[in-house]
């Protein structure tokens, strides 16, 4: 089985070819802007590289953000153009938190009673989801101020994890701090293996924006 994961959700433009639950090749370019016009040809590189043809793969998977507005329907959009032309192509997205989420499956010694997915949004708030310790979700994904999001986790053990880590903890939190699992953003392998194993498990979400806020627009005068 062949899956393809793609993401431009954040400060970088993902791509990883798998082949059943093993990683084949890997494209990752952090950038701020720029990440639609790079991610066709980083696909057509890949897969010319193992001389396949997007008919050849099986599962294509897609982050659903939350992330910037343009990265979020560039990556759905590309995914969903290739859905139609190969119809016999399973198309899923996997949130950003799910996603950082499989780092925990990985290391479940990293696993606490309480495991936050804390995403950067560049503004005053932070994206953020709470899971147990069987790391199935207890929040729906928010948007919220530090102070918030803290006390929603005191008084029991905590992992953090995801790209908004490092800038959450740039003050004491006074958390019970279990484990850190900083990023600068999401590793594509992850997403790539969240998709499979939703994909197993018969988790057929089709690729939806996962909005948390309103774009940023600003009105000419």
């Amino acid at each position: 089985m062949y899956t393809l994961a793609i993401d431009t959700t954040a400060a970088a433009c993902s791509v990883a070819l798998f082949s059943d639950e093993k990683c084949a090749e890997s494209f990752v370019k952090e950038m701020e802007f720029g990440q639609a016009e790079a991610l066709i040809p980083e696909i057509n590189n890949i897969l010319q590289n193992h001389r396949l043809k997007m008919d050849d793969i099986n599962l294509l998977t897609v982050c659903v953000g939350p992330g910037s507005f343009t990265g979020v329907r560039s990556s759905i959009s590309a995914v969903r153009a290739f859905g139609l032309a190969c119809p016999k192509m399973e198309v899923l997205g996997v949130t950003a938190f799910n996603a950082y989420i499989q780092q925990l499956i990985e290391k479940p010694e990293q696993i606490a009673s309480l495991n936050a997915v804390i995403i950067e949004t560049k503004r005053d708030d932070f994206y953020f989801q709470i899971f147990d310790e069987h790391l199935k979700p207890l929040t729906e994904p928010s948007a919220a101020l530090k102070e918030d999001i803290i006390s929603s986790l005191r008084y029991k053990k905590v992992t953090l994890l995801g790209d908004g880590v490092e800038r959450f903890l740039n003050a004491p939190t006074g958390l019970s701090l279990h484990a850190i699992l900083d990023s600068a953003h999401l590793d594509i392998k992850d997403l790539a293996l969240c998709g499979i194993r939703h994909y197993h498990q018969k988790e057929h979400n089709y690729p939806k924006p996962l909005y948390l806020r309103a774009p940023d627009v600003c009105i000419k005068g």
